[in-house]
């Protein structure tokens, strides 16, 4: 499920702080443009009621839950609200076999090789490298070179001006939050900024794809 999304546009939308009142139009413009991961962090105003709103109304278009998520009971609220995405800035073990249980996507929060293994090892279907900022495409290279073929993800600090040497590295996409929407966007903002997000990876894509075909 990941991955096909992933395959599909490489590019996770968080919507830390939004609101239930705007998260139908927003994720419209989202999936207008072309994205097909959408996650609502945990702490912004009444997260499970628009994790709910977006199951019910992008469920089938979409791989739609929550980010930071921190603990079981969490897992649990989720799961009962319709995501079917957890995403969390640690890794918790517990977090991700409870994920796994309930036949939910895991992408948890890791740093260094240790975190990763375990990730894997207990059922992650991918990595979510975090916080990016710490963490350099040579590092991506090094990782990509003992890590099993499962997605990996670049999360925080990352713009579209990064997009070409993580790729290159070997990441597979991008979490985008601050560059794309912030508390008091319009839902044509985050359109306009979602269009720009696609065409940057798609560049940025090109490249690698014809060096991968060369």
């Amino acid at each position: 499920m990941l991955q096909t999304n992933l395959e599909r546009c490489p590019l996770v939308a968080i919507l830390r702080g939004i609101t239930p009142d705007e998260i139908i139009a927003v994720s419209q413009a989202l999936i207008d443009s072309g994205f097909t991961i959408i996650e609502v962090p945990l702490n912004s105003p009444r997260a499970l009621d628009s994790i709910r709103l977006l199951s019910q109304h992008f469920g089938d278009r979409a791989l739609v839950g929550a980010g930071t998520v921190t603990d079981v009971a969490q897992v649990d609220a989720v799961a009962s609200a319709g995501g079917r995405l957890i995403v969390s800035p640690n890794c918790d073990t517990e977090v991700i076999r409870r994920s796994v249980a309930l036949d939910l996507v895991s992408l948890p929060g890791c740093c260094t090789p240790t975190e990763a293994f375990a990730a894997l090892a207990a059922g992650a279907q991918g990595i979510k490298l975090f916080p990016a900022t710490m963490i350099s495409p040579a590092t991506v290279s090094a990782l990509r070179t003992v890590l099993p073929p499962v997605p990996i993800l670049a999360v925080g600090g990352i713009d579209t001006a990064d997009f070409a040497r993580y790729l290159a590295a070997g990441a597979d996409g991008f979490g985008t939050g601050g560059s794309l929407y912030r508390p008091g966007c319009s839902a044509d903002e985050v359109r306009a900024r979602a269009e720009a997000s696609v065409q940057a990876v798609a560049q940025a894509l090109a490249p690698v794809e014809t060096k991968i075909c060369e």
